[in-house]
C-alpha cells in the first residue's frame, strides 16, 4: 500500500503543503489560503487536498511548521505572566540591556518598551545559591507558598521562574516549581534550568518568560491538531531540527522560527544537490521575507536571536526577517514620501486584486498592474481583479504625482531595497562578501524581484528551485530530529575531567530524548561545541568539538578551532600571544536522530530555446509584448532570454531585459545577467 510523509508549512497568507512517497519519492506539492482565524483550519485544508492529489490515502508521518508562537510574541499578544526571581533581584526585567535599538542615536530619544512582565506581577523568593551552584542560603519554602498563593488568588497562569545561578545548581528552581503545581495546579510553569541552562541572568529570564507565554497558545494548538489530524506529527523546530509535538509543548520556544528555519534547510539540500554548497537563501512569502547564509551545506547557527523585541538565547538558525512581501503596503510617510512595508495586508483581506475587501496598493497589487504575474494565482484557483490593482495604483500615483508606471516600478524598487538591506545585515555585517554567493530564491514572491536583487547586490546568480512556493513545506521532510542542551562552565583552566562529566550528563539527556522519539541507541548522534572567548571579552565564539575521549589532543584540537574562527570573524587572533589566554564559557551537545531524506530527481533535457505558450503586454523599460513560458514545458538546458515571464502554480518569475534564466539538470532555474 502506498504511502506519503506530509510537510505542512503555515505561512501568513498561505499554507503549502509537500507529499513525498516512500516508496517511489515522488513528490506532489500544492498551497491553500491560510486562516488567521484557527490556522489549523488551512493546515487540515492542505492535508486533505494534497492527498486527493497525490491519490493516496495512507500517511506515514505529518511535520508542520508553525507561526503560531512567533505570531503572538510580534503582535505582543502576552497578557497574564508572572515572573518568580531570586529575593533583591526583582528589577532584572526593568534594568534589561544598556542597548539602544538602530535609528536612535542615543539613549535621549529612546524610551525603554514596556517589560514582557510588570513589576507588579514580578515576585521573589529568599534563597541564594553561588555562581558553582554551592548553597549560600537555603530556599525559603514558606516564601514560596505565599507566591504561589499571590499568583493563584489573581488568576496569574502562565509563570516563569528564573532563580539566581540556577544554570549551575536546578535545585532550588525544581523545588520552586513542585511548590507552585501543589498550591496552584492550574498554573503553566516555565524554569529556567529547562529552558536555557545558561549564564546571562537578564537573557536566561526573558527567554524562560517567552517560554512561559506561548506555553498555553501552543497547548492548545496541538492539542486542537492532534484531536483534528488523528495521528502523532512533529513540529519543526527553530534549530533546525524536529520534535514530535507531545514533546514540543513541553518547550515551546523551540518554534518561534520553524518555518523560515525549514525553508533555509530545504533551499540548502537543493541548492547542494545542484553543486552549490555555500548560498543566500531568500524566502518570500505574503506577509515578510526572511534571508540566511548556508556555509558547506549548513545554515549558520545563533543564540543571539530574538523575536520582535525579545531577546531569545535558545539555538536557531540565523535568519533576518523584513516586512517586504507580496502583502506589504504601500503608503506615504508625513513627509510625503513613498513607503513599502512593513505592515502587511496579509491573506484577509489581503491586496486590492484579491477582491476580499482590501483598500490599500501592495507589492502584489504593483506587479499584476505591470502585467509580472499572471491575472490568477495557483494555476487559475485563485483569480485576481487586475482592475482593482490598477485603480489602486493610479490613486496612489495621483497623490504622489508620479505616472501608474514610475509609482508601481517605484514600489517594487522600494521592496528590493528593503530585502536587499536584509540581505547585507546577513552577509557584509558578518564579514562576508555578497558578490561570493549565488542566491536561492523561493516562496510564493521570492523569484519576483531576483533580476533588481543580481544588480543591486552584484550576485553571480540566484537559483529558483522548482516549486519555489513550497520549498520550506520540502524542508520539513529534510530535517533530523534534534535537540540541544547546554551548560555554562566558565574557566580559563578546563579540567578534562569536568569537562568529560558535563558533556557526559548532557549526552544522557539527549540519549533519553532520543529514546522517546524513537530511535534506537545505535543511530543517536551526538554533536559537541563549545563557547570560547579571549579572557576579558563580554562575546564568545562557537566551534564545533570532535567527539571521542577528552584528552590534551582534544583541547588543542578545540583551541585551534577557536583561533582560527575567531581571525576569521574579526580579523584578528592570539594563537601564539601567551598574554591573551582563552576562557571555556558553555559546553553543548546536540542530540540528532537522523531520517532519511527525499531524493531530488533529474529533469530530462529539453529545446534549448523553448517556445512560449502565449505573449502578454509586460512593463520593464516601459511596456512591450513579453513571451510568457510555462516552466512545465522547460527541460534542462533550456535558456528563456528576458524580456520574458515563467510561469508555475504558486510563483513567478518574472525575466527582465538583459537577463536569462537556464534551467538545470535538477529543474533548478539559475538567473543571471547575460553575458
Amino acid at each position: 500500500m502506498r504511502s506519503v510523509r506530509i510537510g505542512v508549512d503555515t505561512g501568513g497568507t498561505f499554507t503549502d503543503v509537500v507529499a513525498v512517497d516512500e516508496q517511489t519519492g515522488e513528490i506532489t506539492t500544492t498551497k491553500t489560503p491560510s486562516t488567521p482565524a484557527n490556522p489549523a483550519d488551512g493546515f487540515m485544508e492542505g492535508v486533505r487536498k494534497v492527498l486527493r492529489k497525490a491519490g493516496v490515502e495512507t500517511v506515514s508521518a505529518v511535520v508542520h511548521g508553525t507561526t503560531v508562537a512567533t505570531n503572538q510574541l510580534l503582535e505582543d499578544r502576552i497578557t497574564d505572566l508572572g515572573f518568580v526571581t531570586t529575593e533583591g533581584f526583582e528589577f532584572i526585567l526593568e534594568i534589561a540591556r544598556q542597548s539602544v535599538p538602530d535609528g536612535y542615536g542615543n539613549s535621549y530619544f529612546w524610551v525603554k518598551p514596556p517589560r514582557i512582565v510588570p513589576v507588579h506581577r514580578v515576585k521573589t523568593v529568599g534563597g541564594r545559591l553561588d555562581h558553582t551552584g554551592a548553597e549560600v542560603r537555603p530556599f525559603d519554602e514558606a516564601q514560596a507558598v505565599a507566591v504561589a498563593g499571590w499568583f493563584r488568588e489573581r488568576g496569574i497562569t502562565a509563570i516563569g521562574v528564573c532563580l539566581l545561578h540556577s544554570y549551575a545548581n536546578p535545585r532550588h528552581e525544581l523545588r520552586m516549581r513542585e511548590i507552585i503545581e501543589r498550591e496552584h495546579p492550574g498554573a503553566v510553569v516555565s524554569i529556567s534550568s529547562d529552558v536555557l541552562r545558561e549564564y546571562r541572568e537578564y537573557e536566561r529570564s526573558v527567554t524562560t518568560l517567552v517560554d512561559a507565554a506561548v506555553k498555553p497558545t501552543m497547548r492548545r494548538y496541538i492539542a486542537n491538531l492532534a484531536d483534528r489530524l488523528g495521528m502523532p506529527f512533529s513540529v519543526m523546530k527553530s534549530n533546525g531540527g524536529v520534535l514530535s509535538a507531545a514533546e514540543v509543548v513541553h518547550q515551546p520556544i523551540t518554534t518561534v522560527l520553524s518555518g523560515p528555519a525549514a525553508g533555509a534547510l530545504g533551499a540548502a539540500l537543493i541548492a547542494s544537490t545542484a553543486g552549490h554548497p555555500s548560498v543566500i537563501t531568500l524566502d518570500g512569502g505574503g506577509t515578510s521575507t526572511d534571508v540566511a547564509v548556508v556555509i558547506d551545506g549548513e545554515p549558520s547557527l545563533t543564540t543571539e536571536g530574538g523575536i520582535g523585541r525579545y531577546p531569545c538565547k535558545i539555538p536557531m538558525i540565523d535568519i533576518v526577517t523584513v516586512g517586504a512581501g507580496g502583502g506589504s503596503v504601500a503608503w506615504i510617510s508625513p513627509e510625503g514620501t513613498l513607503k513599502v512595508g512593513p505592515r502587511s495586508a496579509g491573506a484577509d483581506p489581503g491586496p486590492l486584486c484579491y477582491g476580499r475587501g482590501g483598500t490599500e496598493v501592495t507589492v502584489t497589487d504593483a506587479h499584476v498592474f505591470l502585467g509580472r504575474v499572471p491575472p490568477h494565482l495557483l494555476g487559475g484557483e485563485i483569480p485576481l481583479d487586475a482592475d482593482a490593482a490598477r485603480q489602486g495604483i493610479e490613486a496612489l500615483a495621483g497623490k504622489i504625482g508620479l505616472s501608474p508606471e514610475r509609482t508601481a516600478a517605484g514600489v517594487l524598487e522600494i521592496s528590493a531595497f528593503n530585502q536587499s538591506n536584509a540581505i547585507r545585515q546577513i552577509t557584509v555585517k558578518r564579514g562576508l562578501d555578497v558578490r561570493d554567493f549565488p542566491m536561492v530564491a523561493f516562496g510564493g514572491s521570492g523569484p519576483l524581484l531576483v533580476c533588481r536583487l543580481i544588480d543591486i547586490l552584484g550576485l553571480p546568480s540566484v537559483i529558483v528551485p522548482p516549486d519555489p512556493g513550497n520549498v520550506s513545506a520540502f524542508g520539513l521532510l529534510t530535517v533530523d530530529v534534534k535537540n540541544d542542551y547546554v551548560r555554562t562552565f566558565v574557566t580559563r583552566e578546563l579540567s578534562l575531567d569536568d569537562a568529560a562529566e558535563i558533556f557526559g550528563d548532557l549526552e544522557e539527556q539527549a540519549a533519553e530524548a532520543l529514546d522517546r522519539e524513537g530511535f534506537a541507541a545505535e543511530r543517536h548522534i551526538y554533536a559537541r561545541s563549545a563557547d570560547l572567548r579571549y579572557y576579558g571579552q563580554a562575546y564568545e565564539v562557537r566551534v564545533p568539538a570532535p567527539a571521542g575521549p577528552l584528552d590534551e589532543t582534544w583541547r588543542a584540537e578545540v583551541l585551534d578551532r577557536f583561533h582560527e574562527a575567531h581571525r576569521r570573524l574579526y580579523g584578528y587572533g592570539y594563537r601564539d600571544d601567551p598574554r591573551h589566554d582563552v576562557e571555556w564559557v558553555n559546553l553543548r551537545v546536540s542530540g540528532i536522530g537522523p531520517i532519511t531524506r527525499p531524493a531530488i530527481g533529474r529533469r530530462p533535457y529539453g529545446a534549448a530555446e523553448p517556445r512560449p505558450v502565449t505573449a502578454r503586454e509586460v512593463f520593464y523599460d516601459g511596456w512591450g509584448p513579453a513571451p510568457i513560458h510555462r516552466r512545465a514545458d522547460l527541460g534542462a538546458g533550456s535558456v528563456v532570454s528576458g524580456p520574458a515571464v515563467i510561469e508555475e502554480y504558486g510563483s513567478t518569475l518574472p525575466v527582465h531585459p538583459g537577463f536569462t534564466a537556464a534551467m538545470d539538470e535538477f529543474g533548478n532555474l539559475e538567473v543571471r545577467r547575460a553575458r
